[in-house]
């Protein structure tokens, strides 16, 4: 019998779907209710011990590394502080709560029970035991913590190790290309793909005038025009950025096979679907104004 060969952007098709149900955390109101319950109220400390807890009591230096494109000096006001008001043991268990908090509401209680949710929690899990620790700081930290036994959250577990996974595989690119941070995400907004400028200066904590001198440099590297657009090369080297992260983070999807990555595709684009329709994300998030 002659298995289909994967797609060259299977992966990242397949990823992209992942992450769009897991990122639904990150906005939910029920986050900042857990995470409120302990003490931590401030958005940008909920995000950065939500997301760094699995590495411990971490510093603002390991976070600012892990995290890539926030300024130091914002992770620095939070971290270590934030593990004094709440400990990541005691913020890792309010994640849980939240996602299946979250989860439930955007998607229903029939699709949280429904089989098609344990076949994609089992297909991800799947694909994540080819996943490597080595250069992966973020998504090692994970792949300590135990699988959950409902298969909702057995699913966004396994969504949050391919994400960190392919994400620590991305900073590699961006750092192999010569993009800081910054300059990281003026390339993504100006792709029309990432975030708006308000939406970095708001959460990343950079401000303006690093923004326009960020932006300087790329256009003295030819990558930005004057209008802040993206030149041949700099698109070129976005470009690569993606598909050298797609080379580095291969393996688990690889490992799924084409007909798997194809069948999980499928059911968490229906995930994600639904939960974007119940209001999963805010507007304005996305674009290049």
């Amino acid at each position: 019998m002659t298995t289909a060969a994967l797609e060259p952007r299977a992966g990242r098709r397949c990823h992209n779907t992942l992450n769009s149900l897991h990122s639904t955390l990150f906005f939910s109101p029920d986050l900042a209710t857990e995470m409120g319950a302990l003490g931590i109220t401030d958005p940008r400390a909920v995000n950065f011990a939500t997301r760094a807890a699995a590495m411990g009591r971490v510093g603002p230096g390991t976070v600012t590394a892990a995290f890539y494109n926030y300024r130091y000096e914002l992770v620095a006001r939070h971290v270590p502080a934030v593990w004094d008001t709440a400990a990541p043991d005691a913020v890792l268990a309010a994640r849980a709560r939240a996602a299946d908090t979250t989860l439930r509401r955007l998607l229903g209680a029939d699709a949280v029970a429904a089989p098609e949710t344990a076949e994609a929690a089992s297909l991800a899990l799947r694909a994540t035991e080819a996943c490597t620790r080595p250069g992966r700081p973020l998504y090692a930290a994970h792949a300590d913590l135990p699988v959950p036994e409902e298969a909702h959250l057995r699913l966004f577990h396994a969504a949050t190790l391919l994400r960190e996974h392919r994400g620590d595989g991305h900073l590699a690119a961006l750092a192999a290309a010569g993009l800081d941070g910054l300059e990281a995400l003026i390339t993504h907004t100006a792709t029309g793909r990432g975030m708006t400028p308000k939406w970095i200066l708001t959460t990343r904590g950079w401000s303006r005038p690093e923004w326009d001198a960020a932006s300087e440099r790329l256009r003295g590297r030819g990558l930005l025009d004057d209008e802040g657009e993206l030149t041949a090369e700099g698109a070129a080297l976005r470009t690569g950025v993606e598909e050298e992260t797609d080379r580095l983070d291969r393996a688990p999807y690889e490992h799924l096979g084409a007909e798997g990555v194809a069948r999980l595709t499928e059911l968490t684009a229906a995930l994600a679907r639904t939960a974007a329709a119940a209001g999963a994300f805010p507007e304005g998030l996305l674009g290049k104004r």
